[in-house]
């Protein structure tokens, strides 16, 4: 949601006078509103994904293909809601990040299509992860034959395609059995705009008087866990939690700060002196420039984040979570920071050596480009030029 608000800026500093309604749920509607964005009253009638992917997560294990396949009632109520929408009111046109349900109900009815429509995503492909599976590998084909479809057969749906990236991002690999390589389709069908960062790395390259603006002390190591608004993250809290002591008597300074985030309950971890539990940090990207280690789950904003900081970090993408395990560590080993760890391979006591470790590790990360929300802001403005022209 960060980096649509970088676009959403950019684009209102090339057109001031432009007005924008945010059609989501929390915590990402919480964060807008408090940077001062309208979300629009009818999304309180949208059903939130989070419940739906949490019922299906187990231990550091989400298997993302399925967990997607199987969300139709949530994806068609939630395009019902945005189609009540755009019947009662007029919008120049639609934005839909990693917007699915709309894009393919776009899809499948055509005719529901009344103004420009951007499509943006930061990956393409749903990939198998469990070897031997052949039906899941059948199904992602499908999946994927599905979409390439569609897009064929309506090219017109998607006014632009945007991939937030570029193009060494997209994995070199098919789709499925007979399908296009994904980079090659990716190519053809979409614009490469770059990462879009929510900030200017410069602006948060002092750390000292970051610190000082955050209430961190220069003489403590502090250390930030964070796993993003689900409660999908839980057991990788509480396996860091449980490293804190260990950590904490081989660095007597160390400071911890668990993000747990407003669904994840501060009764789940321990009181330990030195270890804070916040349900909520606004504007993440600025303390995790703070810090000397950060231990993540595994999506790609916080990761470019930390990337662009040039901070030291560990994820742990979700076990059988596709879009972790593939997309994401592909771009990061791109930008030379692949610091990619399996949640089920280190006990308690090997993440704490291993933590330990990385917080003096050599960074030598490329950097992240900076004109990304520029970019991607100017082919959404040009698409909007392009109507109101055909319109005159």
């Amino acid at each position: 949601m960060q980096r649509d608000l970088a676009i959403a800026r950019a684009m209102r500093a090339q057109q001031p006078d432009l007005e924008i309604d945010w059609f989501t749920v929390p915590p990402a509607s919480t964060y807008l509103e408090r940077e001062g964005e309208r979300v629009h009253p009818i999304t309180h009638r949208l059903a939130n994904e989070s419940r739906h992917f949490e019922s299906l997560a187990g231990e550091h294990d989400l298997q993302a293909f399925f967990a997607l396949r199987t969300m139709d009632e949530v994806m068609a109520r939630n395009f019902m809601v945005f189609a009540d929408l755009l019947e009662q009111e007029h919008y120049d046109i639609v934005v839909g990040d990693e917007s699915w349900e709309v894009d393919y109900h776009y899809h499948e009815n055509p005719e529901l299509k009344r103004q420009p429509f951007v499509f943006l995503t930061d990956f393409v492909g749903c990939l198998p992860m469990e070897e031997g599976n052949e039906r899941e590998a059948w199904l992602c084909a499908d999946r994927n034959a599905d979409d390439i479809e569609h897009v064929a057969r309506y090219p017109w749906i998607r006014d632009r395609a945007i991939f937030v990236g570029n193009e060494d991002d997209t994995p070199e690999v098919p789709f499925g059995p007979g399908l296009p390589v994904i980079r090659d389709w990716t190519r053809r069908n979409y614009t490469f705009t770059g990462y879009a960062l929510p900030f200017d790395p410069k602006s948060l390259a002092d750390t000292d008087a970051l610190r000082a603006r955050h209430g961190y002390r220069r003489d403590e190591k502090l250390m930030i866990a964070a796993v993003g608004g689900t409660a999908v993250g839980a057991p990788l809290l509480r396996r860091i939690a449980e490293t804190f002591p260990m950590m904490k008597r081989q660095v007597p300074e160390l400071r911890m700060l668990l993000v747990a985030g407003p669904r994840v309950p501060r009764e789940a971890f321990p009181v330990l002196d030195g270890l804070d539990v916040l349900p909520y940090v606004h504007n993440l990207f600025e303390h995790l420039a703070c810090a000397d280690l950060a231990l993540v789950q595994g999506g790609l904003s916080t990761c470019m984040e930390l990337v662009a900081t040039r901070r030291r970090f560990l994820s742990f993408p979700l076990e059988r979570h596709f879009e972790q395990c593939i997309h994401v560590r592909n771009r990061l080993h791109n930008y030379c920071a692949d610091c990619a760890v399996r949640f089920r391979e280190l006990t308690v006591e090997q993440l704490a050596d291993r933590a330990l470790q990385a917080m003096h590790a050599p960074v030598d990360y490329r950097p992240v480009e900076t004109d990304g929300a520029v970019r991607a802001a100017r082919e959404i403005l040009a698409v909007m030029e392009n109507r109101h022209w055909a319109a005159g």
